[in-house]
């Protein structure tokens, strides 16, 4: 049993909670929250025999072995270093830093502490992304790779009103290309590695933080476009297009149906049957590779990890969004 503590009692944490319960490796040894009351609530129903309002406090006392971080991102480069400074694996939810000076300083902790460290993307370890890395040989020389993220955020009429929640707060280090972006540039970077260059676009809000964005990423022999959203929806599958055919993907960010549509106009549906909730193969990965001694995933590894976080802020750049965690 792997003893884990969380840290933040959000819709995030519950789900992933969800998907822990078919893990019988998992064990839920603490939770840490700001407020001992919000806490209390969350330990109860989710039975942690441990509540912390300490995260110091919970790092020190034993009781854990990793911790899943679900904070508001500006809150993960600290929290999982203190983390792996007390000698614990850290699972991390996307984005995993502000930028990327943090997420270099996280990553010289895991190694400097000797843990495991790993975002916690987990569209990129559910059986049909394995399914569309393995099969891509199929459609020949690949020529783009197209990947949109577009869903209303039930947070925007209150920001219309005149509310501004966190989820468009650059105090948190917030906003779609954060939240929504990064769910279309991962899977590209385990799939395609580094591109090129990057051409972004953003429609700021008055908040600070970008309401919607695209991107166009060169390849040597391909390109990549993106599109993703908090202020309008999109129904558009993925497409990974090659000379030979066309893989269409239902959700990027959560992958359950792979077909290639071949040129003579044959269709090939390669969609495996999921048997767990969508986030346990990130857990079963991160859990896995901890019995293993190993401390870098083949798949979630840093080095996709760091080059996503370079490339948004890349992107960052071109359309002016600044986070107060920034340094530049």
């Amino acid at each position: 049993m792997i003893r884990f503590g969380v840290i933040g009692t959000n819709w995030i944490t519950e789900r992933f909670l969800q998907a822990a319960a078919e893990n019988d490796q998992f064990q839920l040894a603490a939770v840490y929250s700001r407020t001992l009351e919000k806490g209390e609530a969350f330990a109860a129903e989710h039975g942690s025999p441990r509540v912390f309002t300490d995260l110091e406090a919970m790092l020190s006392d034993g009781v854990v072995d990793a911790v899943y971080i679900a904070s508001p991102n500006s809150f993960h480069a600290d929290q999982a270093i203190l983390c792996m400074n007390h000698g614990k694996h850290v699972l991390c939810e996307k984005p995993m830093a502000s930028h990327s000076l943090e997420l270099k300083r996280m990553i010289e902790a895991a190694r400097s502490n000797d843990v495991l460290l790993m975002e916690a993307m987990k569209s990129t370890l559910m059986p049909n992304f394995r399914i569309m890395k393995d099969n891509l040989y199929k459609i020949g020389q690949i020529r783009r790779y197209f990947a949109s993220y577009c869903q209303y955020s039930s947070r925007y009429d209150a920001f219309k009103e005149g509310t501004v929640l966190n989820a468009f707060n650059p105090e948190f280090s917030n906003g779609s290309l954060m939240d929504l972006g990064i769910y279309c540039i991962y899977p590209m970077v385990s799939l395609f590695g580094r591109p090129e260059y990057v051409k972004a676009t953003g429609i700021m809000l008055s908040s600070g933080v970008d309401g919607e964005g695209s991107m166009v990423l060169r390849y040597p022999e391909m390109d990549a476009v993106i599109m993703y959203s908090k202020i309008s929806d999109s129904f558009l599958p993925a497409e990974i297009q090659g000379e030979n055919g066309t893989m269409v993907i239902d959700r990027i960010n959560q992958p359950y149906e792979v077909k290639i549509q071949y040129r003579d106009g044959t269709v090939e549906d390669l969609t495996q049957l999921q048997t767990h909730e969508s986030m346990y193969y990130e857990l079963d990965e991160f859990i896995r590779l901890i019995e293993r001694g190993k401390r870098d995933s083949k798949i979630n590894s840093l080095e996709s990890s760091l080059i996503v976080a370079e490339i948004m802020e890349d992107a960052r750049r071109q359309i002016g969004l600044k986070y107060a965690a920034d340094v530049w």
